[in-house]
């Protein structure tokens, strides 16, 4: 698995886009200050902490398979109750959250559908399942001028661009099988600016993800190659990256 990394290097990788996309998809799913609802592959808790802020300690609850990603979110959050747990077997009751919500999930469960469905499974009738996945398939992604660079040099590298939920209405679709109504979906768009070109390059050389895993199989040679071209591409800094998920709710 490409998530089991120290916490801080998952901040490091992917920290400042997540907070930044958190209060959007909070307010896409609904979360306005009342209500219990799940975290489902909290990671270390970037949307978590956003809930928190929203609902309070109490009323909030999360799920991640990474053992380091839960210790990291225990420890952030002592008060929210954080299982070590997939999306497709949740620990949780039938109908015991309003709300179940999955930022940068759905492409990285083993089966989306059977995981959208337990989302389902554990939120009360009439509540809000809710996922957001990056736009991989439309280039728009955070990691995107790395992938970019990789096909540059590797032709026919796919990257992340076929995973689930990465292109336009594919979401939406998943939360339809799943057994959602009234699906809709739409587009959150963040900006994040890296001072440097280093600041944005050195979190790709840390393991996490897919594209942690490509940098990491590269030899030095391969290494170096990629890093020149993103630089070719990208300048020196500062490095602006526009990055669009594609998100979409459903009622359970």
């Amino acid at each position: 698995m490409t998530f089991v990394v120290p916490a801080d290097a998952y901040d490091r990788f992917m920290g400042r886009y997540s907070a930044q996309l958190a209060p959007q998809f909070a307010d896409l799913a609904g979360v306005d200050g009342d209500g219990r609802v799940v975290d489902v592959g909290c990671g270390p808790g970037a949307l978590t902490t956003e809930l928190v802020a929203r609902l309070g300690a109490g009323n909030v609850v999360a799920a991640d398979p990474s053992e380091p990603f839960v210790e990291a979110a225990r420890e952030r959050h002592p008060g929210v109750d954080v299982a070590l747990a997939p999306a497709e077997d949740l620990p949780f009751a039938d109908d015991a959250f309003d709300a179940a919500l999955a930022q940068l999930v759905v492409p990285f469960m083993k089966h989306p559908v059977a995981g959208l469905t337990e989302m389902r499974r554990v939120t009360r009738p009439g509540g809000v399942v809710a996922a957001c996945a990056w736009d991989h398939g439309g280039g728009q992604s955070p990691l995107a001028p790395l992938w970019r660079a990789a096909r540059d040099l590797h032709p026919g590298e796919a990257g992340e661009s076929i995973q689930a939920g990465a292109r336009e209405g594919h979401l939406a679709q998943l939360l339809d099988e799943a057994g959602l109504r009234d699906v809709e979906d739409t587009a959150l768009d963040v900006r994040v600016q890296h001072a440097t070109f280093d600041e944005w390059w050195e979190p790709f050389t840390l393991g996490v993800g897919p594209a942690g895993a490509f940098v990491a199989k590269l030899d030095g040679d391969g290494v170096h190659a990629l890093r020149d071209r993103c630089r070719e591409n990208l300048g020196d800094g500062p490095v602006v990256i526009p990055a669009r998920a594609w998100a979409a709710r459903g009622r359970a």
